[in-house]
């Protein structure tokens, strides 16, 4: 075998298994429009993260002071709401939680969270968070269609209400004359059998502000990074003007 096909086979046997990790279920997962540019939401997500999922997922490659100093939040109110116990303006964002002590809770430590915007992709996460549903068959008395067999409690439900899977009316198309849906009974559907704190569209408007928050989490320098970008290549576009005419003027003697 040549030395180009052993590379090939290496790369995809490297590919694979991200692409089937990736792909999760199997669902259709519903699309998440990250936009980090909206500060509003990425303050709103920290905000769901550190009451919602810090008591047991850090950020720890994430300090305070710079998540503060990238979403706007002035030091007094970042450490009066989004900072407890004893951390510092300048500490990473970690958890007192031991590991030890959560795997024998839980059965495996919950990871940290830092890049799992990379490592799962932000519409697989915004899926994930809206498709919780009762099970009484699992520990926590939840499932997950993006994540089955979920070994983590729905931390949300409370917001989101309480989600089954059962028969129930689906609107299948519009009437042409009416402009009314026409619905049909359809069976496995997941809907909301009893409604939360939060309405539907309220709910998946915090869980997008989260996703959004990971992603941003998952690299800050990621706005920075598209601006640089840009110069890079109007730079390049400039440079290639004469080195074009060198190479030519160079290669012009040459026969």
């Amino acid at each position: 075998m040549s030395l180009r096909m052993k590379k090939l086979f290496a790369l995809v046997a490297l590919c694979l298994p991200m692409t089937v990790f990736a792909a999760g279920a199997g669902i259709e997962l519903d699309e998440h429009r990250t936009d980090l540019r909206d500060t509003a939401s990425l303050q709103r997500g920290a905000q769901t993260f550190v009451n919602y999922c810090m008591g047991c997922h850090s950020l720890k490659h994430s300090r305070y002071n710079r998540v503060a100093s990238d979403l706007g939040i002035p030091e007094e109110l970042m450490m009066d709401n989004l900072v407890f116990a004893d951390k510092s303006f300048g500490d990473l964002m970690t958890i007192a939680m031991d590991p030890v002590d959560a795997k024998t809770w839980f059965g495996v430590a919950p990871p940290d969270l830092t890049l799992v915007a990379r490592v799962r992709r932000p519409d697989w996460l915004y899926t994930y968070l809206r498709t919780f549903y009762e099970d009484p068959t699992r520990p926590y008395g939840v499932n997950n269609l993006a994540f089955p067999q979920v070994g983590m409690p729905h931390v949300l439900a409370d917001l989101q209400g309480r989600q089954v899977i059962g028969t129930a009316q689906v609107a299948v198309g519009k009437d042409p004359l009416t402009n009314q849906d026409i619905m049909e009974e359809q069976d496995h559907v997941l809907y909301i059998a009893e409604e939360g704190q939060l309405t539907e569209a309220e709910y998946d408007k915090l869980v997008y502000d989260l996703v959004n928050f990971l992603v941003y989490v998952a690299e800050p320098i990621a706005l920075e990074r598209e601006r640089l970008g840009f110069w890079v290549l109007l730079f390049l576009a400039f440079f290639f003007i004469p080195v074009y005419f060198m190479n030519k003027e160079f290669w012009r003697d040459v026969k």
